[in-house]
């Protein structure tokens, strides 16, 4: 049986991690620290795997965000220093969705959050809710706050809300 559990757990974690550190990568905008976003929420899931191995999506989704939040909160306000100012190739092409990123970067971790769950993982009003442990409508205040913010630094491209 414990066999039977571990290969429906390594099967999970090669089809669907992907998936989840691109969930994340749009949570915190740093592909490193949605690795360790995904690696941190997947070893919470080990133990649990009986009871999640159905449908373990909104579980992990929601520790990603629980954890996002949670480690925003421990270091936000600190500087981070360095040796040297880096320097932007004056030159270098930007990525297709840059600006996208850059905007989503000046969201609260909250309003990004909620605007993943809405656009990225298509989840409903009430869906979003569930996996982020808030009313509804502190999901649509945080969605209108966010497109809000978002018209503000992308002008033209937030379309009126869903």
């Amino acid at each position: 049986m414990a066999e039977d559990l571990e290969a429906s757990f390594v099967a999970y974690v090669a089809a669907r991690r992907p998936a989840l550190i691109r969930l994340a990568t749009l949570l915190c905008g740093d592909p490193h620290q949605a690795e360790d976003l995904v690696q941190g929420a997947l070893l919470k899931a080990v133990p649990r795997w009986r009871r999640l191995r159905e449908d373990p999506e909104p579980w992990l989704r929601r520790v990603m965000v629980n954890d996002h939040i949670s480690a925003w909160r421990r270091h936000r306000g600190r500087e981070q220093l360095v040796d040297a100012v880096p320097e932007r190739a004056a030159t270098a092409a930007r990525e297709p969705d840059a600006d996208l990123r850059d905007a989503l970067a000046r969201l609260a971790p909250k309003q990004r959050a909620v605007v993943v769950m809405r656009y990225y993982c298509d989840l409903t009003e009430v869906e979003t809710a569930r996996v982020l442990g808030v009313s509804v409508g502190t999901v649509k205040s945080q969605h209108s706050d966010a497109l809000a913010r978002l018209r503000g630094v992308l002008p033209g491209a937030v379309e009126s809300s869903r």
